[in-house]
């Protein structure tokens, strides 16, 4: 993404987060000493705003986003206090597989310094929808609302069938007339996050459910919609 476009988005009140870990396993803290050195490297080239040679170029981004799911949990917590401590504006957020604890996050997590959690209900079938049956993925909501100490929790879904191989996709009018009513009973409901914009663009799944996903009391500003 070009800094033109990082720039208008964020003009638009859109946070523009770099995230860190994914699918291929070639990633992982050693030390505490690495931790800082990953967060002295995303602060310098992503973060600060004093540099045009990063690999954005001058663009600032808002934050990062925690998308591990490889390894241990291991020094995860030492590098949020040190993005943190750089500045606590810094919006940090994490996307941990449904299961809970998450092994990957847990401990990072239990730092409350998280902004937004992004939990991935998709692709992990004992907390995902299947064939018409919603109580898994409500237990699974109901478990993280109830035992995180994140105030603002989305309910991460995939965009397509495409989108997770492993099951997890919702029908739109099952998620609007059954699930929404549900997990926007809780105080620390904070959207929806799809993954990701690749599958969403063809299906118009995000933009189907848009009118849905707020809280009747709630401004529309107030909640947090992301497409990863």
């Amino acid at each position: 993404m070009a800094v033109l476009e990082i720039s208008y988005c964020q003009q638009l009140g859109i946070k523009v987060l770099i995230s860190i870990g994914g699918e291929t396993d070639t990633y992982s803290l050693t030390s505490v000493e690495d931790a800082q050195d990953v967060a002295d490297y995303i602060w310098t080239n992503f973060l600060d705003g004093n540099t045009s040679t990063g690999p954005l170029g001058a663009a600032i981004l808002d934050g990062v986003d925690f998308a591990i799911v490889f390894g241990d949990s291991q020094y995860y917590d030492n590098l949020t206090y040190f993005l943190k401590a750089y500045d606590q504006n810094v919006y940090l957020t994490a996307a941990p597989q449904c299961p809970y604890p998450d092994a990957h996050l847990n401990i990072a997590i239990s730092t409350g310094l998280f902004d937004a959690v992004w939990v991935q209900f998709y692709n992990n079938p004992p907390c995902q929808y299947s064939s018409g049956n919603i109580d898994n993925i409500i237990n699974s909501w109901n478990t993280w609302v109830s035992s995180t100490i994140a105030g603002n929790i989305s309910l991460g879904l995939p965009a397509s069938n495409d989108a997770a191989p492993s099951g997890g996709f919702i029908p739109e009018d099952v998620l609007i007339n059954q699930i929404l009513p549900v997990v926007k009973q809780s105080d620390k409901y904070g959207g929806v996050m799809l993954w990701s914009r690749y599958y969403d663009l063809p299906s118009d799944y995000g933009a189907n459910i848009k009118p849905y996903i707020y809280k009747d009391e709630l401004n529309v500003e107030e909640l947090l919609v992301s497409s990863s």
